[in-house]
């Protein structure tokens, strides 16, 4: 494929940075972008979703929305990777926390993913595999936080392809007995696009619902709580 693709207007690499924060909504991407960037330009606006270059503290970094679940943000994955030569991908999102302490607001770094999507099968034969993100800038978002006072939690994450999904109750406690922390829907489709194209990724998490408490965000206090994470992401970016 060549660039333009379907899906990104960019006309060159170039117009996109090397990493990029990649939030589901696009007018999050549009509020990062005119919020904390200098000398923004708009490198795509394709299907409305927005994507942003600017410049974060003399340091040049790319915002785009992705949609929501694997089959949406996916195909953003795979060819901001694959043909705008794109070397990280920060996902910024929110998750149903799946654990009785962890607290709406709080932030969730995604160390590995389960998911109920096909997006592997067949690939690996009798093995289940287990995609990841990259260790280095897992262990810098989880450092920085706690520099920057933010609850943090970092640890498996399950990643569905239905938003509106009935799981039979025993399944969702064997999560939960084996240690996950949050409900969410990109995740997996980073991390396996990221790691059979040998890029970095990492998706993190701000908790705006609980499966366990049933409490919820309002969505202004969603928005302000989101800002922590934004900023989390722009500091640990790599150039």
């Amino acid at each position: 494929m060549t660039i333009p693709t379907p899906h990104i207007e960019a006309k060159s690499p170039d117009e996109i940075a090397n990493t990029v924060l990649m939030p589901g909504d696009p007018l999050r991407a549009k509020f990062i972008a005119e919020t904390y960037l200098d000398d923004v330009r708009q490198f795509n606006q394709v299907r409305g979703m927005l994507g942003f270059t600017g410049f974060y503290k003399g340091k040049r970094v790319s915002v785009m929305g992705s949609g929501m679940g694997i089959p949406s943000s996916s195909i953003y994955f795979h060819e901001l990777f694959a043909f705008y030569e794109v070397g990280t991908i920060i996902r910024i999102g929110t998750s149903g926390a799946m654990q009785p302490y962890i607290a709406l607001r709080d932030l969730v770094i995604a160390t590995a993913s389960n998911t109920d999507s096909n997006i592997n099968s067949g690939l690996f034969g009798p093995y289940t595999f287990c995609p990841t993100p990259d260790f280095e800038l897992l262990m810098q978002a989880y450092n920085r936080a706690k520099e920057m006072g933010i609850r943090v939690h970092a640890g498996t994450v399950c990643c569905s392809d239905l938003f509106y999904r009935e799981l039979d109750p025993r399944v969702t406690e064997r999560l939960q007995q084996y240690g996950a922390l949050a409900a969410e829907m990109e995740s997996a489709g980073l991390y396996m696009i990221a790691r059979k194209l040998g890029k970095r990724a990492l998706a993190m998490f701000t908790v705006s619902d609980s499966l366990v408490t049933k409490e919820a965000e309002s969505p202004q206090a969603r928005q302000e709580a989101y800002r922590q994470m934004m900023e989390l992401a722009l500091e640990i970016a790599p150039a």
